[in-house]
Formats: structure tokens, C-alpha cells, sequence
């Protein structure tokens, strides 16, 4: 069985080994980093030399070829796949390309590069952030349906996370989740045969098996790649020079050394007026910048929803799994000892863990979760004469789940039929707006309390049940049940009250993958 922890900055591929039964990290070849004692990284970059020719990873790096501005280099799509992206797309050579494109032919190169070096994956796992939106989890289904392997399963990341630490023993354990493009955290209790399971197959008949149940789960839009961008505003500014993605590259390499060092310095070659500076950045002035752009405020945040929902305290868990390249940066680390006592806190496989995690499947981990996201139908609000949202399926439900029914009538005199869109609600909370500054894909929170949805079936045959014979007011018309099957599939069947006929029986409305 092999894993692959597609991240927004890096990505890590691990199989396990089964003479030593352990999981073990992979590199590809030249497209992975190799930088001791550091595991190996594939930086999750493309270049499209030509369409469907296309270099990947480190190769990107070692050739020169990540040059700012570059309409064939593509960084951060991850960001960018099942987005509502605001502005143009990159052409090459004529064609226009979506990041759902980018994404595809990087995924599809490493497990090229897999089987280029006599690997036989039959089994693999994709690691998905406990956010992303069904439309996310439909593209990883599709791009792996041409892979040549038996089984291709999905498991979300701090699930992952918490099983590479092997933290099975623990009360309640936090995964603490912050990459270069999102944060996810989850709460999860292990031990207790009850909820959501993550059950541990044993081979003993005798024995019971051990359980784990997911308590909760928050997730942000926010990673390391918006520190850069926001670093690279405050140099622009400060030494009065253009933005730039050169200038995005220097911040993020001040980023990574001030992990290390109290202050780092940087030359920056300003191409236009061919000035050459000195940048110099302190922890401390990284910290001010976190603290002004909101930061710790939207880490704050999302621990306490977290908390909320599980109706704990902070006293109430026992240990903090650390996961991502952003929860390396001192002042994250910082936040963490603050908010956390230093026996909680498990800082010591951050690039590995849920990749290795993942890998637990092959020892029959079955796993069964609950929903992120509520489903709702779509209706006429008379009061705001717009369309609204009533949740029927709710965020939180373990699935398989029992069946919600509504009792619909029709509006008008001789109504045809009636609409049905099934939506997905993501949870309330500020938006995220994807776009493009000069040529770098750019995600900023918005401000806004509305809850975002994303309609699953809005199409002329997905979304019409026909009347036979037509509805008149004031008459219950159709009686509809959706839910959710073992499967993760969403569910619907229609039932006419007047003719006592079937309209749609079992049928599914979506796989949610």
C-alpha cells in the first residue's frame, strides 16, 4: 500500500514495508528534495514545457525553471483546484489552463515516477484537509480512475495525522494540522467502542477491536503561502519596491530561516532600476506582522469552534499531534506552548505523519466518519425574494444515516413539476476568495457571515421531478427522503401523494467521495 500526502508546498509519498511493518518515506528520484536529516519532500510544483509534456517537483527547481512571472510555472494550485477562481487563467501555447489541469498532471507524474522505479502500487491513500469541498474529493476520484491500481481510497489528514503518532493509547489527542495552504484541526478520542469509529482490525478472535471517535473538526484557509505574501507586502512597502514573485520567493526563503535564527538577511535585485537591497527581517518583526494580518486572532478561532464543538476544554486533552511546515515558524510554536502545557505538545514527525498515518489502512484500520459539511435543498425565500438554503442532512451526522423527509406542495395552478437542488453548506464563517495579483494566485478570508454553498445537482435533468398530472396550491404533492448510505453517496426518493407513484427511487443525487 502506498500513501500520498498531496500538500500546497510539498508532498510526500510513502509505502509500507512489509518485512519491517512499518511505513516508510519515498523519494522519487529527481523530483524529490533531498536536504538530511530531513525526510524527502517533492516540492508540489509544474512547469508546462509543452501541453502534456511537463516537469514536476525538484526538477522544477534544479533547472532554473521556477522563474517569477513565468505563465508555464505553477505553484500553490492545490489552492486553486474546485475554487471559484476571480480573474484570468494562464494560456500556453494558446490553450487555457485551470488548476484542476496542473493538479492532474502533477498527481499523474508521481505515480509515473512510481512505477518507473519498479514500484507496484495496488492500493493507495490520498490524504484530503478536513475542508475541502465534495467538488475537491470528485477530482481526486476522477484523476485516479485511469491509474492502474486496485483500490484508491481517501482519508482526511488529521485523521491521518493522529494515527502516524501512533497515539492510539491517549484519552483525547489534537491534531494540529497548518501547511502551506490550509490549517485543519480534529479531535480525536481513542479507545472508546462508541460514535465515529476508526476501528483497528486484529487478528486474534479473541480479542476486541480498538476504536477510535472523531469528536470534531475546523479547518482555515491559511498556510504558509499567505505569510509570504504578506512579508513580501511589508518589504514592497518598507523599501519601497514593486511586488513581485521574486520578491514573494526572497520572503518566503526569510520565512524558513527565521526558523532557525533570530534574524536573517537577503539580497533583492531589483530588476527595474537595477538597485540591489539588503533585506533584513527579526522574529520579532515577523511576529508584529503575524499579530497585525489577524493571524494568532484566526488560530484563536479556530480552536475555540473546534472546542465547541466537542464541548471540552483545552485541560481535557492529552496529547497535541503537530503536523505541517507552518507549525515549524517559532511564533506558531510560540502560540502553542501558550495555549498548551509542554507535555501535551508532540512536535517531532511534522512532514511525515499523516502520509506514514494513512498507511494504517493496510493494517485493516476501517474507517468510518461523519460529514464536514451539511447538504440542504434549495427554496424561494418570499420574505427576501431570493433562493435560500434549508439544511437537511447536517453537518456532523455520522453516515450511513437515517432518512430526512419533507412534504412538498406546488405554488402555482397547473405546476408541471417541481425543483429539486440538493447543496452542499459549508459552515458559516468568512469566505474565501481565490484571485490573481499580476500573475500569483491569491486567497484572502472575506469578512462575511453567509454560508457557501455549492449546488450538486443543478442541471435541467438533475434538478426537475415532473407532475403527473399537474400540482395545484394548497394540496400535499410529493413526499421526498434523502439520506446518506454506507457508501458516503447522497440519497433521494420522491414519492407522488396523488397518484401514489414512485418519482425517483433510491436514486443517487452524489457520491460524496
Amino acid at each position: 500500500m502506498y500513501a500520498i500526502d498531496f500538500g500546497t508546498s510539498n508532498t510526500v509519498v510513502s509505502r509500507w514495508n512489509s518485512i519491517t511493518r512499518q511505513a516508510q518515506t519515498v523519494a522519487l528520484g529527481r523530483l524529490s528534495y533531498q536536504d538530511p536529516p530531513n525526510p524527502s519532500l517533492i516540492p508540489s510544483l509544474v512547469y508546462v514545457q509543452g501541453l502534456g509534456q511537463i516537469q514536476c517537483g525538484q526538477e522544477v527547481r534544479d533547472q532554473g525553471l521556477d522563474l517569477p512571472g513565468d505563465p508555464r510555472y505553477f505553484s500553490g494550485f492545490k489552492r486553486g483546484i474546485g475554487a471559484k477562481v476571480q480573474g484570468f487563467l494562464p494560456q500556453v501555447d494558446g490553450v487555457g489552463l485551470t488548476f484542476e489541469q496542473v493538479g492532474a498532471w502533477f498527481l499523474g507524474r508521481l505515480f509515473q515516477q512510481l512505477q518507473a522505479q519498479g514500484e507496484t502500487p495496488q492500493q493507495v491513500v490520498l490524504t484530503v484537509p478536513v475542508n475541502s469541498f465534495e467538488s475537491y474529493r470528485q477530482w481526486l476520484g476522477t484523476q485516479v480512475a485511469g491509474w492502474q491500481c486496485d483500490r484508491v481510497q481517501l482519508l482526511d489528514e488529521p485523521t491521518a495525522a493522529a494515527l502516524g503518532y501512533q497515539a492510539q493509547d491517549s484519552q483525547m489527542v489534537l491534531v494540529f494540522d497548518f501547511g502551506g495552504g490550509t490549517l485543519d484541526l480534529a479531535l480525536i478520542e481513542p479507545g472508546k467502542p462508541e460514535g465515529f469509529f476508526l476501528k483497528w482490525a486484529l487478528k486474534r478472535r479473541d480479542q476486541r477491536p480498538r476504536t477510535a471517535r472523531v469528536l470534531a473538526k475546523a479547518g482555515r484557509t491559511l498556510g504558509g503561502s499567505d505569510i509570504d505574501v504578506w512579508l513580501a507586502q511589508a518589504l514592497a512597502e518598507q523599501w519601497r519596491i514593486p511586488r513581485s514573485y521574486r520578491l514573494q520567493r526572497v520572503a518566503e526563503r526569510i520565512k524558513i530561516a527565521l526558523s532557525t535564527a533570530d534574524s536573517h538577511e537577503e539580497a533583492y535585485l531589483d530588476e527595474e532600476n537595477f538597485t540591489t537591497y539588503e533585506l533584513s527581517v527579526t522574529r520579532a518583526q515577523l511576529q508584529e506582522l503575524l499579530t497585525a494580518r489577524g493571524f494568532f486572532t484566526q488560530l484563536d478561532s479556530c480552536l475555540t469552534e473546534l472546542l465547541q464543538q466537542a464541548r471540552c476544554t483545552r485541560k481535557d486533552i492529552s496529547k497535541v499531534l503537530v503536523v505541517g511546515g507552518t507549525s515549524q515558524i517559532p511564533s506558531v510554536q510560540n502560540w502553542l506552548r501558550q495555549s498548551f502545557q509542554p507535555d501535551q505538545l508532540c512536535l517531532d514527525k511534522p512532514f511525515e505523519a499523516v502520509a506514514h498515518g494513512a498507511l494504517q489502512l493496510v493494517q485493516g484500520v476501517a474507517v468510518q466518519d461523519y460529514l464536514y459539511h451539511s447538504y440542504g435543498i434549495r427554496y424561494w425565500d418570499h420574505r427576501q425574494s431570493r433562493h435560500s438554503w434549508q439544511p437537511l442532512v447536517k453537518q456532523g451526522t455520522p453516515y450511513p444515516c437515517v432518512p430526512v423527509e419533507l412534504v412538498l406542495g406546488a405554488s402555482v395552478s397547473n405546476q408541471p413539476s417541481i425543483e429539486l437542488v440538493i447543496g452542499e453548506l459549508a459552515e458559516q464563517g468568512a469566505d474565501t476568495e481565490v484571485y490573481f495579483d499580476g500573475s500569483r494566485l491569491v486567497t484572502r478570508q472575506g469578512s462575511g457571515l453567509n454560508v457557501q454553498v455549492r449546488p450538486l445537482n443543478d442541471t435541467d435533468r438533475g434538478r426537475t421531478i415532473v407532475l403527473d398530472p399537474p400540482g395545484f396550491p394548497g394540496l400535499d404533492r410529493v413526499r421526498v427522503s434523502f439520506w446518506v448510505d454506507d457508501q458516503r453517496t447522497l440519497r433521494v426518493t420522491v414519492l407522488d401523494l396523488q397518484t401514489n407513484r414512485p418519482l425517483a427511487q433510491d436514486q443517487a443525487v452524489i457520491e460524496l467521495q
